[in-house]
C-alpha cells in the first residue's frame, strides 16, 4: 500500500512531536529540580509533594500507585521528606492499623512562590490558543500522563 501525503505528514508532524517533547520534558526535569534545590529537596520528593497537594493525604502505598516506584523506594523517600518537615505520617482517621502521609502547610507554602512566576508565563503563553485548541492539548497531555504513568511503573517492577 503506497503511503499518502496525508501519512507523510502525520508521520512528519510525530517526529516533531517526538523532538519537541523531549525538550519540553528536558527543560521540566530541570525546573522541577531547580525548585526542589532551592527547599534542599530532589525532583522526585518535590513532584511527590505535588501529588499530596492535590490529592490529599495518602498511603504510601498509594504514592507507590501514583508515582509508579516501588514501595521501598517511596518508604525511604518519605523517611526524607518527614526528616526534612514537609511531611509528617499520621494515623488513619478509620483504619487504625492504616498510616496516612499529609502535608505541613506551612512548609509547602514555601514553595509557593517559586511557581507563580511560571504560572503567570503559562497564562500568557497560552493566550494566543483558543479554547478548542487548548481541549486537544489538554486531552493529549491526559493520554501521554497515562502513558508515561504505565512506563514508570513498568521501570520499576
Amino acid at each position: 500500500m503506497a503511503e499518502t501525503g496525508d501519512d507523510t505528514r502525520r508521520a512528519a508532524a510525530l517526529d516533531r512531536l517526538m523532538a519537541v517533547g523531549r525538550r519540553h520534558s528536558a527543560v521540566t526535569v530541570m525546573f522541577h529540580s531547580a525548585i526542589a534545590a532551592k527547599q534542599g529537596l530532589n525532583a522526585t520528593e518535590e513532584k511527590t509533594l505535588d501529588f499530596l497537594q492535590r490529592q490529599g493525604p495518602l498511603t504510601a502505598k498509594d504514592l507507590a500507585e501514583l508515582t509508579g516506584l516501588a514501595p521501598a523506594s517511596v518508604t525511604g523517600m518519605l523517611d526524607r521528606l518527614e526528616a526534612k518537615g514537609f511531611v509528617r505520617r499520621v494515623k488513619h482517621p478509620t483504619d487504625k492499623r492504616r498510616v496516612l502521609v499529609e502535608l505541613n502547610e506551612t512548609k509547602i507554602a514555601e514553595l509557593a512562590v517559586f511557581f507563580e512566576d511560571w504560572a503567570r508565563d503559562i497564562t500568557e503563553a497560552c493566550e494566543e490558543f483558543g479554547a478548542e485548541e487548548l481541549e486537544t492539548v489538554n486531552r493529549f497531555l491526559a493520554v501521554m500522563t497515562e502513558a508515561q504513568r504505565k512506563a514508570t511503573a513498568r521501570l520499576t517492577e
